[in-house]
């Protein structure tokens, strides 16, 4: 059960300046630790507009973010806190702009799903989020709608997080904003600030 605290954070190794990506430093359960990567790029999905695709791993010897790879955190929690603060960070300085999570998986949707249900009163200070199935239109003559290829077309549908929405029913894909009807307790510059992040 991941528990988020925005202000327990691990210090940034490297962040740019547009907020694309980030690198920290996180210990690892059988000693050691290991260099994690963040990076938010565009889904560029006009089904979801304004929609940045957010990924996290560690990086392969080209540098690109291994998301399929099993890493074992001496504390998730403080993992998760700063990959979160880093999101906080992107959305306030793109405040027209949603971020999604990716469940592709059934653990990693759970993993997301328990996420967003055991911290919801503390990320409501921040975020408004909202789930994302993929449905088949099914047209009047009894055939599926199809692209232009003639392959079958998927179209999401975006609700507010159901939260009791049964875990046997897990989101396709995870978005979240910034809250825009409630006040945050803490600025984004002091939580920045306090934790002395380094900008290149």
């Amino acid at each position: 059960m991941i528990r988020v605290n925005l202000e327990d954070t691990f210090e940034q190794e490297e962040l740019s300046k547009d907020f694309s990506f980030m690198t920290f430093y996180a210990p690892l359960k059988e000693g050691g630790e290991v260099l994690l990567k963040v990076s938010i790029e565009a889904l560029n999905d006009p089904m979801l507009p304004n929609t940045y695709n957010l990924a996290f791993g560690p990086m392969d010897d080209a540098g690109n973010i291994d998301d399929t790879a099993r890493v074992f955190h001496d504390n998730p929690d403080k993992v998760f806190s700063t990959i979160l603060l880093f999101c906080l960070l992107f959305l306030r300085n793109n405040a027209d702009f949603q971020i999604g999570l990716d469940g592709s998986d059934d653990p990693r949707a759970y993993l997301y799903h328990r996420m967003f249900i055991t911290n919801k009163d503390y990320l409501d200070e921040y975020f408004e989020t909202f789930g994302v199935d993929w449905y088949l239109r099914q047209l009047r003559n009894g055939d599926f709608e199809t692209d232009e290829n003639g392959q079958i077309f998927l179209k999401p549908k975006s609700e507010n997080f159901n939260y009791r929405r049964s875990l046997k029913d897990l989101y396709r894909y995870y978005v979240f904003r910034l809250s825009r009807d409630k006040t945050e307790k803490r600025t984004i510059n002091l939580l920045y600030e306090s934790n002395r992040r380094k900008k290149t």
